[in-house]
């Protein structure tokens, strides 16, 4: 399939998404799901959309989601793993969206053989429409979009997500490091895939996410990669091509960055 053809109907599938989001922002009630995390019937008919509109243009690729009706469970759709498998968040920030703070977006990502080859991030409340497919750049709007090459110092921003807990239910030691300083711009905006824009457009350094799920980076990382970022664990180890068997909804850390930044991130982690 052609994936220029591909992108520019999933930008205005994303559009129409993020045109029914606004609607009902402001208007929602905060309902749970598994794992007592948020949802709203906005989080719902958005996926419901975009995932009609998928089928209909792509009926043989499968489709894995943040939601599903009752909250109990993901959807996943998936008949080939390993072949062309979109990934779906419907608003990337649901707490945001919920409170009535305006940083949230629509994603949608497409694997291929486990490998990102086509994302879009719409930022809704400022229009913000980022997207990128293999070979082809990044964009935000018509403008091209690089990641940043230059070293941290002391004007770096790092985004970190909300959520720093690990395993053992305490933030990390680096967390706290960087916490603790004031040469480095920390800032959380409470929605990965908008924070990971922002290393795509070269407004931040890096982002680090602990405790995302595959539809906080499926999107995104497409977009980052073609923008010159490199995308790995906090280990520093491949996350794509990224195995889709059995996938129930596991988290999927990442470090992403320029490659001078990354570099220097995963030294700091591993210190």
């Amino acid at each position: 399939m052609n994936l220029s053809e591909d992108l520019q109907y999933v930008i205005e599938l994303a559009r129409s998404a993020g045109a029914l989001v606004m609607e009902q922002y402001g208007k929602v009630d905060r309902l749970l799901k598994r794992n007592d995390e948020a949802v709203t019937e906005a989080d719902r008919a958005s996926q419901r959309l975009i995932v009609t509109g998928l089928r209909k243009r792509f009926p043989s690729d499968g489709i894995v989601g943040e939601e599903n009706e009752t909250g109990d469970a993901i959807t996943f759709d998936v008949p080939s793993p390993a072949g062309r498998n979109w990934v779906i968040d419907p608003i990337d920030g649901t707490n945001n969206f919920i409170a009535g703070l305006g940083i949230f977006a629509v994603c949608i990502g497409l694997l291929e053989a486990g490998k990102p080859v086509l994302g879009v991030v719409y930022d809704v409340t400022r229009d913000h429409l980022y997207a990128a497919a293999s070979g082809q750049g990044a964009w935000l709007g018509t403008q091209r979009i690089s990641v940043l090459t230059t070293p941290l110092g002391d004007k770096t921003m790092l985004m970190l997500t909300s959520n720093l807990l690990g395993p053992d239910q305490k933030a990390p030691a680096y967390a706290r490091r960087w916490l603790d300083q004031t040469n480095w711009k920390i800032r959380m905006l409470g929605a990965a895939c908008v924070e990971a824009m922002h290393v795509a457009a070269g407004v931040a350094h890096g982002a680090v996410t602990l405790n995302g799920k595959l539809w906080d980076i499926a999107a995104s990382a497409a977009i980052a990669i073609e923008a010159g970022a490199v995308v790995t664990d906090p280990k520093g180890n491949p996350i794509f091509p990224f195995s889709l068997a059995g996938y129930k909804g596991a988290i999927v850390p990442y470090v992403m960055a320029g490659p001078a930044a990354h570099a220097e991130l995963i030294r700091e982690i591993r210190r």
